[in-house]
């Protein structure tokens, strides 16, 4: 498991509260918006915030869609890609 994904899935309990034993069973195919109630429009910034700050990272604007939220493979691909640049 790479760094990024470390704290991708610790981003995800602390800001949504879940517990690190559910967050573990996640895989690259595992919906994430639309799929858990813990990750609404709201939480959404909060994750994101936590992902900039915890990887030392930028998320534009207009780099937030559906996409980069719809699995937690999308999620952990999209940070990764922003922590390499």
């Amino acid at each position: 498991m790479s760094e990024v994904e470390t704290t991708v899935r610790a981003v995800l309990a602390d800001v949504l509260a879940l517990s690190p034993e559910r967050v573990d069973t996640f895989r690259a195919d595992t919906p994430l918006f639309g799929a858990l109630p813990e990750l609404d429009s709201m939480a959404v910034a909060g994750v994101l915030t936590e992902l900039e700050d915890r990887l030392g990272i930028v998320i534009e604007d207009d780099e937030v869609d559906g996409e980069m939220l719809e699995t937690f493979g999308a999620l952990t691909r999209f940070a990764t890609s922003k922590a390499l640049v």
